[in-house]
């Protein structure tokens, strides 16, 4: 890998700690860039649209840019090593997006339960994400993955809110 960018092994490691220090850097930026990607796109008038908005623009970056999406997740940190707080920072960022979107639909809820309903949301649309980009949903014959998105949103949606007494 540091032949590919004209680096010796020995350069990066007196850029970076370790090989977790330097995959994490890599993934910032692509957090920071899904970030911008995410809040770009971000200008829908009412509360479902933005969350469906915000939905479709995850897929769209996923497709886009494959191999740094899925490095974000596929990473896994070295035995006993912790998450950087400044890294959990950006994640959290992100999250408060749909929690932002969220807050008008679930005004009435607790704080709690609009978390609960972001992670929930940013989950079921991640996993559609993945199977778009192995390609697993043109092997069954599924709808595309941005229909698929927007049903699990708008669906999931309009549950939460026609049973408010109900936990996200």
């Amino acid at each position: 890998m540091a032949t590919e960018i004209g680096y010796t092994v020995g350069t990066l490691y007196l850029v970076f700690r370790n090989f977790d220090e330097l995959i994490l850097q890599v993934n910032a930026r692509t957090l920071d860039a899904l970030s911008a990607h995410l809040t770009e796109t971000d200008s829908a008038p009412d509360g479902v649209s933005r969350v469906v908005g915000l939905g479709r623009a995850y897929l769209r970056f996923a497709t886009e840019r494959p191999r740094l999406w899925r490095m974000v997740f596929e990473h896994r940190m070295s035995a006993g090593a912790a998450m950087p707080d400044w890294y959990r920072e950006r994640v959290a960022g992100l999250f408060g997006l749909i929690e932002q979107a969220l807050r008008p639909l679930l005004h009435d809820r607790p704080e709690a339960q609009l978390i609960t309903a972001a992670r929930v949301i940013w989950s079921g649309v991640h996993g559609i994400c993945l199977l778009e980009v192995t390609e697993r949903l043109k092997a069954v014959g599924s709808p595309p993955g941005e229909t698929l998105v927007d049903s699990l949103i708008v669906e999931y949606l309009r549950g939460l809110r026609a049973h408010p007494s109900q936990p996200a």
